[in-house]
């Protein structure tokens, strides 16, 4: 019982500080804007790199430059994808981190959508 309350714990706390993804991706990710409505993240990965586990709410993600990555959610499952260059997604709210396995970087635009106060 003990022991499933440290892991409880463990994984509580890696969730709470793997939330942000410009705080825990500084060298990758960029905020260009924040204001009530939306928060626009400039996102480039370069070939072989990986990312900290975050979350996004709902978002909008535009492909600059295209590549192949693979996603790891947080419950452990993985999928690879290819993104196009020009590509528009729109993501439901994901907990997650990335990693280009590509021979070339990736470089994203995310428009993170805010609720409506």
């Amino acid at each position: 019982m003990k022991r499933l309350l440290i892991i409880a714990l463990a994984l509580a706390a890696l969730t709470a500080s793997a939330q942000d993804a410009a705080k825990v991706n500084p060298h990758t990710v960029t905020v260009k804007l924040d204001n009530e409505n939306v928060r626009v993240l400039d996102s480039t990965l370069p070939p072989g790199a990986k990312e900290a586990m975050h979350s996004h709410p709902p978002t909008i993600l535009y492909v600059v430059s295209g590549g192949k990555i693979r996603n790891h959610t947080a419950d452990g499952r993985t999928t690879e994808t290819v993104l196009k260059d020009g590509d528009t997604v729109y993501r439901e709210p994901l907990t997650h981190w990335a990693e280009n396995i590509g021979d070339k970087p990736i470089h994203v635009i995310l428009v993170e959508l805010k609720p409506k106060k």
